[in-house]
């Protein structure tokens, strides 16, 4: 997803180097706040919409559920009024709801996990915009301080102690080193029935819940 790239981007950006190596560092602060900000809201948007194919695809599973148990239950009345054709088609309905439930399932669990990576995503890139509004004010500062300090050998002797020198140095300190989490891919479950061994297998399960009903309805 090209949304979880740049948000990892910007999350394992250096702010110290990129200001470093900024013509006009001030600008560039700006602009990485500005990118964090757009970027933030998208992310939001992202996590809004998935979690709402999350809500749909569980109300898709409940609903074929239901319909599993409401054929499962017309397949008994079927027997107790000795229509064992009617039972049979009522049954192979049954089990037809139950696969399409579970494909619903695995879609579901696929779901969150990709929900669950963009929240993670929302939240590294929220404490990065944190460090970089908390820290552009510094970071302004001190690159204005040492473009007045102007040459090397000039701001040598400005520092004297060289206790603004080791202020500077921790401001090289990376802020943040963060990985976003991969994208979660959703793979929709497919059955991979094969000809005539598929309709064996499903007419053998047909007769089996039918012996099974029919038993425990007499």
């Amino acid at each position: 997803m090209a949304l979880l790239e740049r948000v990892t981007t910007l999350v394992r950006a250096n702010l110290n180097d990129l200001v470093d190596k900024a013509e006009d560092p001030e600008k560039m602060i700006k602009q990485i706040i500005l990118d964090m900000e757009n970027q933030l809201l998208q992310v939001k948007t992202q996590v809004a919409i998935s979690i709402a194919d999350q809500h749909l695809l569980e109300k898709k599973q409940k609903e074929n559920e239901e319909s599993a148990q409401q054929w499962a239950r017309r397949s008994e009345l079927a027997v107790d009024k000795g229509d064992d054709g009617l039972a049979r088609a009522a049954i192979e309905r049954s089990i037809g709801y139950q696969s399409t439930a579970a494909s619903f399932l695995q879609q579901v669990e696929d779901q969150k996990g990709q929900v669950n990576t963009l929240k993670e995503a929302l939240i590294r890139l929220q404490q990065k915009l944190e460090e970089a509004k908390s820290k552009s004010d510094i970071l302004i500062a001190q690159h204005r301080r040492s473009r007045a300090l102007g040459k090397a050998t000039d701001a040598g002797r400005a520092i004297g102690d060289g206790s603004s020198a080791a202020a500077f140095d921790r401001m090289k300190h990376k802020v943040l080193h963060q990985e976003a989490a991969t994208q979660a891919s959703s793979e929709l479950l497919s059955d991979d029935i094969n000809g005539k061994f598929a309709a064996m297998e499903k007419e053998s399960e047909i007769d089996r819940q039918l012996a099974e009903l029919k038993a425990r309805r007499k």
